[in-house]
């Protein structure tokens, strides 16, 4: 049985890749972005297969009317892809607080509104599939990635609850976990790098930009693998609830169990000591 996507930011990389592999899979796509001439121009045998929305993530009425034009188009959304974000990367005393803000209000609260939008359509459908984009980000904190880190461990969070509130109408949620990718993701167009220079950061600072520019477009993951994936977990009846996507995304995984256990042994003996009696 085919399906209808509802795709946030499908003009470029991941979401573009999942957008053309649903299409190939037979599937109908709402892809959303911010430019959807590009999306139809991107997909131009899409047909009446394809509905490109435009959809801004952090516009709660553009939320609302794309699903509206999802619903009276397709009249279903099967398959919920938040993929929209980007990455504000820097030593967290270089940035200021409207880069945090503007990071959540895209990263996590954007999704949190799309989804808010889409649960009324699959619970009366009494079926459907979340797909939430985390990161190898929301796994492990890492130098220089103190807000965009910070966003998606919500989105870790918040996948963990919402997957046990909807799961009685058959709804599932997965959570992805991308290692690195080649995509746009370190390009002028997508990631934002703090500006607010502090001379005691200058030296560590200067590596972590020139370890950007050195790794972009050069990474191991393939995104048209990834969204073949997607697109099989999918049909799959119970799918998982995480995936670590890529052998590094794998490895920083086991990693964080390995330490995790370890932090939990080294702490057990004074976890009893707070316990209190009445």
């Amino acid at each position: 049985m085919s399906k209808t996507w509802f795709v946030t930011g499908a003009t470029r990389g991941i979401g573009a890749e999942i957008t053309r592999a649903a299409l190939a899979a037979g599937d109908s796509v709402v892809a959303t972005g911010r430019d959807p001439a590009r999306i139809e121009a991107t997909f131009p045998d899409g047909g009446d297969r394809l509905l490109a929305v435009a959809l801004d993530v952090t516009s709660e009425a553009q939320i609302k009317a794309a699903v509206a034009a999802a619903a009276e188009k397709f009249g279903r959304i099967d398959v919920l892809v938040n993929n929209a974000g980007y990455g504000q990367l820097g030593l967290f005393e270089e940035t200021a607080p409207g880069d945090a803000e503007q990071q959540f209000a895209t990263n996590v609260f954007g999704l949190f509104n799309v989804t808010r939008a889409v649960l009324p359509l699959m619970r009366q459908q009494r079926s459907g599939h979340i797909f939430n984009l985390s990161s190898i980000a929301g796994l492990r904190g890492g130098l220089g990635g103190s807000l965009y880190c910070a966003s998606k461990f919500a989105i870790e969070g918040f996948s963990e609850s919402l997957a046990q509130e909807i799961e009685p109408f058959g709804i599932s949620v997965t959570v992805v976990e991308p290692g690195f990718f080649r995509t746009d993701f370190l390009d002028d167009t997508s990631v934002r790098l703090s500006t607010a220079g502090i001379a005691d950061y200058a030296e560590v600072s200067a590596q972590i930009r020139s370890g950007y520019a050195a790794r972009n477009h050069q990474q191991a993951g393939d995104p048209v693998k990834l969204a073949g994936v997607i697109v099989t977990l999918a049909g799959e009846e119970q799918p998982p609830f995480r995936y670590a996507a890529g052998s590094d995304a794998a490895e920083v995984f086991a990693a964080k169990i390995a330490r995790l256990t370890a932090e939990l042994e080294a702490t057990r003996p004074l976890s009893p000591q707070t316990d209190g009696s009445f």
